[in-house]
């Protein structure tokens, strides 16, 4: 009997400094001690749910944060060996590290590549220093560069390189200029994510006087991103990615499409056996639960059962993400009921509007539509 396929997230909250718009559950180490303690509590983590998952096959991995590759050498060698000892890693299995340019090195990169990493997702943001410094990143436009083609000359062949628009100083065509600049470097995936000002960040405190660019903009820029990546060999598979054939982030995938995933470390959540939780960001509590052998429910934010209603709001809502959008088949297989017929009175409007799609086999957003996907969507799903 061939086993389910299970994905794997790790959090590294370590980072070098916090960037101005950063939310995530991430800070510069205090000390050494305090990332060996860590570690060695997400090693636990992991050697806990070995029996667990013994059914499922690893078939994705993506270690996070933070900046991993913040981490030592010796350290990420003895964490992927943690995974290969703990789960059943497909040979083919596509493993991701998160790293910030000049934070990885030629030497580095050899020895991610043979602990098993075998795809690298850089975090350029913009190729615009002047845009870099406003948002408190720590490196240039040229350790990006540096960085992209030590990876390449390490032998990886699956690169993701990150970007925002919407950001402090940034215009049209600085925006341009950073599509152009990317492009030409053709990594096999880029995601470009739309700047959100989060409460907690630096620039929540100071969002009244942030040179931003207007929604006009801004939309301009989700529109040029969309036509420049398309015309350089990108297809615009979800909102916020866009990659080569074959190079659609296989991790990425298993969360819009509903599969089951496990992920370790302070602040991960998990889809595991119908449950969805989510660990504590609070490392310390984290850090002493591991450590006394009692279980994961002290240390859960939260933790839910999924059940039917749940599922299907879930799989519209995360389908539509996906630029394939809803198949009614699909849909019916797994839910016994038509699509259209609970939702075509609502779609109708939108797909007048050139919002959505609709053949009389799936539902999509049009470009335009998936802009203000988190709108349409609160309609149609009754948020």
């Amino acid at each position: 009997m061939e086993k389910q396929r299970l994905g794997i997230y790790i959090h590294i909250p370590f980072c070098k400094s916090k960037c101005a718009y950063c939310d995530f559950c991430s800070h510069p180490p205090r000390e050494r001690a305090e990332v060996s303690r860590y570690l060695n509590a997400l090693m636990l983590n992991m050697q806990d749910f070995e029996a667990a998952a013994r059914e499922y096959s690893v078939d994705t991995v993506y270690i996070g944060g933070g900046t991993p590759t913040l981490l030592e050498r010796k350290q990420l060698r003895e964490l992927m060996n943690c995974v290969f000892e703990n789960f059943s890693v497909e040979k083919n299995a596509e493993i991701t590290i998160e790293a910030n340019p000049g934070t990885v090195d030629k030497r580095g990169l050899r020895t991610l590549r043979r602990a098993g990493i075998n795809r690298l997702s850089l975090g350029l943001q913009s190729a615009s220093d002047r845009e870099l410094r406003a948002l408190g990143r720590v490196h240039t436009r040229a350790d990006f560069e540096e960085s992209f083609r030590a990876a390449r000359a390490a032998g990886f062949k699956n690169i993701n390189v990150d970007l925002m628009y919407g950001i402090p100083y940034q215009t049209k065509e600085s925006f341009a200029e950073t599509l152009r600049f990317v492009s030409a470097l053709s990594p096999e995936h880029i995601s470009a994510y739309g700047l959100k000002i989060e409460e907690g960040t630096r620039f929540w405190q100071e969002r009244e006087r942030l040179p931003l660019p207007g929604e006009e903009a801004e939309y301009a820029m989700y529109r040029a991103a969309d036509s420049a990546l398309r015309a350089a060999g990108y297809g615009h598979y979800e909102i916020s990615n866009f990659a080569r054939p074959g190079f659609a982030s296989r991790h990425n995938m298993r969360y819009w499409t509903g599969q089951p995933y496990l992920g370790f470390g302070v602040s991960a959540h998990s889809y595991f056996k119908n449950q969805r939780y989510a660990y504590v960001s609070d490392m310390e509590a984290y850090m002493r639960e591991m450590e006394t052998p009692r279980g994961i429910a002290g240390i859960l934010a939260e933790c839910s059962d999924i059940d039917v209603f749940t599922q299907e709001t879930e799989y519209v809502m995360l389908r539509l993400r996906l630029f394939s959008g809803v198949d009614f088949a699909d849909y019916r297989a797994a839910f016994g009921r038509d699509f259209m017929a609970k939702y075509g009175k609502k779609l109708e409007k939108y797909k007048s509007g050139g919002f959505l799609l609709l053949d009389g086999k799936h539902c999509a957003f049009t470009p335009k539509g998936m802009y203000v996907s988190n709108y349409i969507l609160s309609e149609i799903l009754d948020f």
